[in-house]
């Protein structure tokens, strides 16, 4: 290691440091690493953390922005950026640092939330090289399609998050069936796949229990599914009992009532209601999975929730079960979203 040059430290001063690192190395600290670390200890300490930068970044750029998404920018730095490098100057940050975190959230299945973090990651380095507390911003040698994967494609249309409100009033006021009506209420509430839902058997609900468990057979991944039953699809399970609880099947046919409603009947309603080639019954699954992770819920219990956990032999007999307080919660919040955006209402939800 340097320990200074000469004549500026002493052949005196020299030997103190010598003997200082020969102490550390004795002792098992590697006093070069000590010494690098005390360097960006000081750096940290005067308020060139990546985290100190975040924070006075997002104090000038969430003026004019609404105090949620302003609130949910910061709630993800918290929960995936600062963890990682927000002990980190900014001046030590690389690249690779970069990659690797959004490499790591992307991993965990949350593609959007890893490109959101790139970019707010990207706006903070900037931040801090136009305040003259970095030289470079290492993002900007990153584009997302160099180290993400791309977006799945499908099929399924769905609407933005801001077309909700205007779809939800459609459904309340459709002049189709009422049972067509409920069915696509319930699935906008519940957000299971549409096959799951028409194939709905009323031995599957306890009303009581406030849940509804779709056996292996009748889900994609051919394990059980529970869905908590928020007040507002219990409401609608009560309207559908006095139209169709004679039978098994909560949404019969309307020709065969042996057989249950046709996938076609769930879209062209949403046809009707002037939304053809803009949102399908499946849409909904993704429209609740970005914005309850927008506004901060537990990316495992969505996943639970969306029935999209990996599941084995060995976890596929309890995974449905798993988290079943806090997914109850969430999905009574999502009900009370829905319920405000259909009035025009619009508050966040509460995360926790």
């Amino acid at each position: 290691m340097t320990l200074g040059s000469y004549p500026v430290v002493s052949l005196t001063e020299t030997r103190k440091r010598h003997a200082q690192g020969r102490a550390l190395l004795e002792s098992g600290v590697d006093p070069g690493a000590k010494k690098q670390a005390d360097k960006i200890a000081e750096k940290v300490a005067d308020g060139c953390s990546f985290q100190s930068v975040a924070e006075q970044w997002h104090e000038h750029w969430s003026a004019g922005k609404s105090v949620r998404h302003a609130d949910t920018v910061m709630r993800r730095l918290r929960a995936d950026v600062f963890p990682v490098l927000g002990h980190i100057p900014v001046t030590e940050i690389e690249a690779p640092d970069l990659v690797s975190l959004v490499r790591g959230i992307q991993n965990r299945g949350a593609l959007d939330i890893a490109k959101r973090a790139l970019e707010t990651m990207g706006q903070v380095l900037r931040y801090a090289v136009a305040h003259g507390l970095a030289k470079r911003n290492p993002a900007a040698d990153i584009k997302p399609a160099d180290v993400l994967k791309a977006s799945p494609k499908t099929n399924y249309a769905r609407i933005d998050a801001k077309e909700l409100p205007a779809l939800l009033r459609a459904i309340e006021v459709y002049k189709g069936t009422p049972l067509t009506r409920l069915a696509v209420k319930m699935l906008a509430h519940t957000f299971v796949r549409t096959s799951e839902l028409i194939g709905a058997r009323w031995e599957e609900i306890d009303l009581a229990a406030k849940r509804w468990d779709i056996p292996a057979e009748r889900m994609k991944m051919k394990t059980p599914h529970i869905v908590p039953l928020s007040a507002q699809a219990m409401e609608v399970l009560e309207l559908l009992r006095t139209m169709t609880g004679d039978g098994e099947l909560v949404f019969p046919g309307d020709r065969e009532t042996s057989k249950h409603m046709s996938n076609n009947t769930i879209l062209k309603a949403l046809e009707r209601m002037g939304y053809k080639g803009r949102m399908t019954g499946h849409g909904f699954r993704g429209v609740a999975s970005t914005i309850l992770h927008e506004q901060g819920f537990d990316h495992q219990h969505i996943e639970l929730q969306l029935a999209h956990a990996p599941r084995n032999a060995v976890s596929a007999s309890y995974n449905h079960a798993l988290y079943l307080k806090p997914r109850a919660r969430m999905m009574q919040e999502w009900s009370d979203y829905l319920e405000r955006q259909q009035r025009g209402k619009v508050l966040e939800m509460k995360a926790g």
